[in-house]
């Protein structure tokens, strides 16, 4: 599906080397403040072209088509279009009929019988941009009811931060959650890059301000739509929420009149938000793109060996932070939306006051 979402929906489109991407948006409330600065900034933070990513420069210009009158969401779908200005398709000639490893290429192939090996075409972690412009109106929404997200890469290869400082994040080349460990990141990346490979990362995702009470259980507990969210992400392979300890004893939160002592549970109890801040972490595998040679298969089934190329990022995992970070408010948006519902007292304070 293309589709994320209960009463926050996005719907994505496009490919690698099409014409563009974009996504449409349902369900946001009328009357929102669409800040098209804050749209350009974040997706500023995800585009290509840095020091430690692909060399593939796109503005990511983000065209608002539909659903925004003199500033402000007017309850129409918000369709937002990114083009696509820079790709290099002769790069991928020598794929058309070879499956590169670790990538969809094979899988989605078995699936749908056609591929476009066009940089992976739908497959692409370009179409991540989407997903990012969706999450700049998703934070315009949490913005309004005081909830804030963020995120930072906290390990990449062999290299583990001590600390955890968002605020440094946001000013590092990689988001790096420690100052002291932003050298050693870097170094790992670099390494990776030398050697014509790729390295894994792990990503921490923080949201402040979640009142208590969103989640739908039991099936679309407030965990298991943010994991669904983390992982639906390109190259994510693992999810954690909150902290597990080996003994209940220390697992427990102890509660206070001031609030939880900890937050082991990551800020969700019983699939709904308890107050205390969401906490998640992501672990994205290497790249699968490297300029190793490989050994693989075509789609005739003969053996052969591939060497990649074209512009690949030595390390999906640093912008696939602002993914992350994007999806998280996404999720949270949603569930916050579905919650208008839950209580009578929600209604009453809604239709009453029409009497």
């Amino acid at each position: 599906m293309n589709t994320f979402g209960s009463k926050f929906r996005f719907t994505t489109f496009g490919e690698s080397h099409g014409r563009g991407i974009g996504c449409v948006i349902d369900g946001v409330p009328a009357g929102l403040l669409i800040d098209e600065a804050f749209l350009r900034a974040e997706l500023d933070r995800r585009k290509p072209g840095g020091k430690y990513a692909t060399k593939r420069a796109e503005p990511d210009a983000a065209e608002i088509l539909s659903g925004v009158f003199e500033g402000l969401s007017t309850g129409a779908p918000i369709a937002i279009w990114i083009a696509n200005t820079n790709q290099k398709t002769g790069d991928y000639d020598n794929l058309r009929d070879v499956f590169r490893p670790a990538h969809a290429d094979f899988s989605w192939f078995a699936k749908y019988g056609v591929r476009d090996h066009r940089g992976g075409g739908r497959s692409s972690a370009r179409e991540t941009a989407a997903r990012v412009a969706a999450g700049a109106i998703a934070k315009l929404i949490l913005r309004e009811i005081g909830v804030t997200v963020e995120s930072g890469v906290w390990a990449i290869g062999g290299a583990k931060c001590e600390k955890t400082d968002y605020e440094f994040a946001k000013n590092s080349e990689i988001f790096a959650l420690d100052r002291e460990c932003e050298a050693a990141l870097i170094a790992e990346v670099e390494a990776a890059k030398t050697a014509g490979d790729s390295v894994s990362a792990i990503v921490k995702i923080k949201a402040s301000g979640v009142p208590a009470g969103l989640g739908e259980p039991l099936y679309d507990r407030l965990d298991s739509r943010l994991a669904a969210a983390l992982m639906g992400i390109n190259a994510v392979k693992e999810v954690k929420i909150g902290e597990t300890k080996t003994r209940g004893s220390k697992n427990n939160d102890a509660i206070t009149r001031s609030g939880f002592a900890t937050n082991n549970a990551g800020g969700v109890l019983g699939g709904v938000s308890s107050g205390a801040a969401i906490t998640a972490e992501a672990m994205f595998k290497p790249t699968p793109s490297i300029f190793t040679p490989q050994k693989t298969i075509n789609s005739r089934g003969e053996e052969q060996e591939i060497a990649i190329k074209g512009r690949h990022d030595p390390c999906v995992g640093i912008r696939g932070s602002i993914v992350c970070e994007a999806m998280t408010a996404i999720a949270l948006a949603d569930l916050a939306l579905c919650n208008l519902g839950s209580k009578m007292s929600h209604l009453q304070a809604i239709y009453k006051e029409r009497k």
